[in-house]
Formats: C-alpha cells, structure tokens, sequence
C-alpha cells in the first residue's frame, strides 16, 4: 500500500507541475525551480530513457566518412577468406573463436576511420592536441577517439544502424539498464557551485506518456540496494547556466545490449555533462572507456547481428586498439579510449528504501574491482 500511494503521489505532483508549468524548462522563472527544489528538499532524480554512442554525421558521409562506410562485416571476410568452404571446424568455429579471443590473429582486412575534425564530446584533458576534435558548436580539444572508429560503421549511424536503434531499446524494456542520477543539496537548477550526485540503478518499468513511445517526467523509481548496490556511484559537481558538469571518477556504466549478457562499461575519469530542467537532463557522459570492456559489450550481440552493419568483431578489435589513447599497460599500449555517450533522462521520483536517511545510499566495499 505505501508503494502505490507513493506512486500515486508522484503521478499527482508530476501533473500539478504540468498544470503550473514546472514540466515545462521553456515556461519555467528562476523563481519558480527554487521553489520546487524546496519542497522536493533540495534533492531532484531523473532516470535513463536514451543512450547512443555519440557520433557526428552528415548526411552525404564527405566530412566525416570520405573513403565511405566499412565494408568487410562478418559474411564479407567469410567469403574472402574461405572462397572454397572447408570443415567447420577450420571455417566457422575459428571465425567465432576468432571473436572471443581476437588477439589470436592480426589485422587481416582494412577498416575505414573516421576523419573530419568534428566530433561530439568532451575535453577530457583540459588540453588542445593536434589529435583533437572541434565540437559542432565550436568547442576546441574534443577527445573522442572512439569516433574515428564507430563513425564509419553502419551499424552506429543514425537513424538506421542496428546498435544505436537495438541497444537503445533496451534503455526502456531491461531494468538491468535502469540507471538513475539523484542531486541533493541543490539549491538552483540553474547555477549551483556545490551540488552531489548518486548513481542508482531503478527496480520499476519507466511510465510512458499516452503515446507509448515516449517516457514521460514525474514516475516513481524504487533503488535497488540488493544486486544493483554496487552500482552505487557518488560525484561531485557544479550548475552553470543550467548545464551540470561533475569532477571525473573511475566509474562503471551497466548498459545491456542483449538479454542474456549484461555488461558493464568501466570508464576511467567518468564525467556527466547535462543540460538540466524540472523535467529532463540531456547530454553527455563522457570518460576513457576501457577497451575490453567495451568490446565485450560490442560481443554480447551474436555474430549474426553484428553482419546486419558490416561490423566484423575481430578486425574491430584492433581498430579499437589502434585508437586507444589513454592509460597505457606495462608495455605502453593503451588500455583506454576516448569516448561520448549521448545520454537522454526525465525526472523521476527516487525512493529510498524504507527505513534509511534521505541521505544517498553507499555503494558495496568491492564495487571498485
């Protein structure tokens, strides 16, 4: 009974700030955020509905893709390399042993990077290097080195790409996915130099608007504090002119891409970056993701999924190596990537388990590892 009463709560108040015009950023005074921030206790919530790898596009490929879209998926350097067939042993199962453990072979096909010096993404570093990209609004020392790999592969352009369009869905229909941020101790949603953010992952399905493709502001999410504890991440950050920006941390990003293999992105120097309103945060989260974490994310999807845009896992791999630009190993080859998630939230009502402070939840002692 309290959980519906709680959820009725925020159905009721997600309305009144229809009505008034707290759902609305565009119809919104300053005056108006303070006092909603005060009678939530200085504390907002917003949940994931979107996330995309970021990619800058144009729509004839000139700027960004001038030699074209990778060619060589799964089936095409099937064909090259095995003209003849053979057993299925030395055929099909080297292949798919091949994208298990890529390192077992070299490159063998070429792979198209992206060029153009725009990208979408942040200046991770605080330098201007002659590697770096220029923003599409004109933002210099853009690190994003994960662009020059994905740009030019069908399956990460919008709107038709399998993996932009498939591992977004799952944003909405796998709780695995549901992660929420929660700012307390803010006092403006506009400029604030002193706020804290939590990292959760939610238990309940999203609330959809009357069309059922869209989730609306205003749901209620309760915190998982059994398998998604060590989930729990805590930032620190700034509002400036509406735009949340958050000191970087080694953190970790559970997305799923397939229902039976979650997986979790590790991201060193893990930063939000988020245009902020009563009812969304939009932008970006950006980090060095670490390589072999993400291409265990990229190989939870089957080989078969992964030929729909032409993306051979293997020759990927060491693409993905060869654009690795940060964190070196013992040898010095770099263990990390540049990289910009597009990431899109609508507000939601967090609630604490019962019992606990409204202060954020702590994560597990062995979150880290």
């Amino acid at each position: 009974m309290r959980n519906l009463a709680n959820r009725a709560h925020g159905l009721t108040l997600c309305a009144a700030l229809a009505v008034t015009g707290l759902g609305s950023s565009s119809l919104l005074k300053a005056d108006e955020i303070h006092t909603s921030l005060q009678d939530r206790g200085h504390t907002i919530g917003y949940v994931t509905t979107d996330l995309h790898w970021s990619v800058y596009q144009t729509p004839d490929l000139k700027a960004d893709c001038p030699d074209g879209l990778n060619g060589n998926g799964p089936r095409e350097t099937f064909k090259a390399l095995f003209p003849q067939g053979g057993s299925v042993v030395n055929t099909e199962l080297a292949r798919e042993g091949l994208k298990v453990f890529p390192t077992d072979k070299p490159a063998q096909f070429p792979y198209i990077m992206a060029a153009g010096p725009t990208a979408i993404g942040l200046n991770l570093d605080g330098k201007v290097g002659p590697n770096d990209f220029v923003s599409p609004s004109g933002e210099q020392g853009i690190n994003n080195a994960l662009f020059r790999v994905i740009g030019c592969n069908a399956q990460y352009r919008a709107p038709d790409g399998q993996l932009q369009l498939f591992a977004n869905k799952l944003i909405r229909g796998f709780n695995f996915d549901r992660i929420m941020i929660e700012l307390t101790h803010v006092d403006s949603l506009v400029n604030d130099d002193d706020v804290e953010v939590t990292l959760y992952r939610g238990r309940d399905p999203l609330l959809l608007d009357a069309t059922g493709e869209k989730v609306a502001p205003g749901g209620t999410q309760r915190i998982d504090v059994h398998y998604g504890k060590k989930l729990i991440q805590h930032l620190h950050g700034r509002i400036a002119d509406g735009v949340l920006t958050t000191d970087p941390i080694d953190g970790e990003w559970p997305w799923a891409i397939y229902f039976d293999t979650p997986a979790v992105l590790h991201i060193r120097d893990m930063r939000l970056s988020l245009k902020l309103s009563p009812s969304s945060a939009d932008g970006l989260i950006a980090g060095y993701t670490d390589v072999d974490s993400y291409y265990h994310w990229l190989t939870s999807w089957s080989t078969h999924h992964l030929a729909y845009g032409r993306l051979d896992p293997s020759e990927f791999y060491w693409a993905l190596r060869k654009a690795a630009d940060a964190y070196p190993d013992n040898n010095g080859a770099m263990t990390a990537i540049s990289s910009a998630i597009t990431v899109n939230m609508v507000q939601v009502f967090i609630e604490h388990p019962a019992g606990s402070s409204a202060e954020p939840l702590q994560r597990t002692a062995d979150a880290a590892h």
